[in-house]
């Protein structure tokens, strides 16, 4: 056994050139293989992680009431309903619920907004628990309000270029002529919160008098829910309706899943390309030595013994390109995270790549596989080389 790794050994260095380009060869298909197969699992990841921030899985409102600012700044801010606080504790009886945020929008006509006048939309939120839900809101100036009845509001990042507000100025409710002091204004995130208010609930609560109403409930669901039949659930309480993200983050995951069959099939390529390679190369190299090979089976050689050399080599090859492929992936991890942003039109926060032990493992054992199945054909025809012929040949 030691005498075939030996010889196998030799004839690799033997043609330099060709070992170290089949190689490159190999580490380059496994690098692609590692690659995608890290983009699939971080990708889908890092999407997974945007969702979840996104905050509440649930939005509950009072029926009939078009909660969107776009859609309250639509109706010219007649069409907003409320429902009491008092459905928090029903809500919160169910074991699916990880944690909620109350929420109190009101509309007030500004005649200052524009050529004549428009509506300006506040958000109240719970102090406690709405950062808390929408963590990835992160501030260009100042924070949160200083107590949940304070006369503050934090400022969308549009809402405050449209008022031309900073931290420490005022900002004035025209119907109420209530001064309200600018605590935080917040970076761009590209959502609808880009243009919201947002003030304490109590205070909105207070100043618009509308103690103990709600417009929306937001829940966030645990990860192990049900989240069909919860919501089957929520629509048992009298005068809600139950607008679900679930949908639309099923929607995404199942784009997600198509883009995975897609990544795939590159990566299918990629281990066909390494197959011909090596095919190749082993097949060329056969050839050359077919007189070799002719004389080991005339000093007593048996077939399975030449069969035997030829696959080692093969095996060789490959598992020496899978260790450089992967040495690869892992050492350029970030930069290909990085190319591979700029190519998307959106890709989600957080590493796009994630090579995980059990992938680079996986890329090894598949290019270990590629090795012994390319093997085969050129180990055969090496195995079945008459000795006579060859001598002949070498004459000839």
């Amino acid at each position: 056994m030691l005498s075939i790794y030996r010889v196998s050994y030799k004839n690799l260095l033997r043609k330099k050139t060709r070992s170290i380009l089949t190689i490159i060869g190999i580490g380059l298909s496994a690098w692609v293989l590692a690659s995608l197969l890290g983009f699939n699992r971080g990708y889908e990841n890092a999407l997974n992680k945007d969702i979840d921030n996104m905050g509440f899985q649930v939005l509950l409102t009072a029926k009939g009431c078009p909660y969107e600012a776009a859609t309250l700044m639509l109706k010219g801010g007649t069409g907003l309903r409320y429902m009491k606080e008092s459905i928090t504790e029903s809500v919160l009886t169910n074991p699916e619920v990880e944690s909620i945020t109350p929420m109190l929008m009101h509309a007030v006509f500004d005649p200052n907004k524009g050529e004549s006048g428009g509506i300006t939309a506040y958000l109240g939120v719970d102090p406690a628990s709405f950062p808390a839900m929408k963590s990835f809101l992160e501030f260009k100036q100042g924070a949160w309000f200083s107590n949940p009845d304070a006369h503050e509001v934090v400022m969308g990042y549009e809402a405050a270029e449209l008022e031309q507000r900073e931290v420490g100025d005022s900002l004035l409710i025209p119907e109420k002529n209530i001064e309200l002091k600018v605590v935080g204004v917040l970076k761009r995130t590209g959502t609808q919160d880009d243009g919201t208010i947002f003030l304490p609930i109590r205070t909105v609560q207070t100043i618009f008098e509308k103690p103990g109403d709600l417009t929306g409930l937001g829940i966030k669901v645990n990860k192990d829910a049900d989240i069909a039949k919860f919501e089957e659930k929520l629509y048992e309480l009298p005068d809600v309706q139950v607008v679900s993200l679930a949908q639309v983050k099923q929607t995404i995951m199942n784009l997600v899943s198509t883009a995975k069959v897609m990544v795939a099939s590159i990566a299918v390529i990629a281990v066909v390309i390494a197959m011909v390679g090596v095919i190749n190369t082993v097949l060329m190299s056969v050839f050359e030595r077919f007189q070799e090979i002719g004389i080991l089976k005339s000093i007593g050689a048996m077939p399975f013994d030449i069969f035997k050399l030829i696959w080692v080599e093969t095996l060789a090859l490959c598992l020496l390109g899978g260790i450089c492929g992967a040495a690869l992936a892992l050492g350029l991890s970030q930069m290909t995270g990085l190319l591979i942003r700029r190519l998307l039109p959106y890709a989600p926060t957080g590493s796009l790549i994630e090579l995980t032990p059990d992938i680079v493992l996986i890329t090894l054992g598949m290019v270990v596989v590629i090795g012994l199945v390319s093997g085969i054909y050129p180990a055969w025809r090496a195995a079945r080389v008459r000795p006579l012929e060859a001598i002949r040949s070498e004459v000839d």
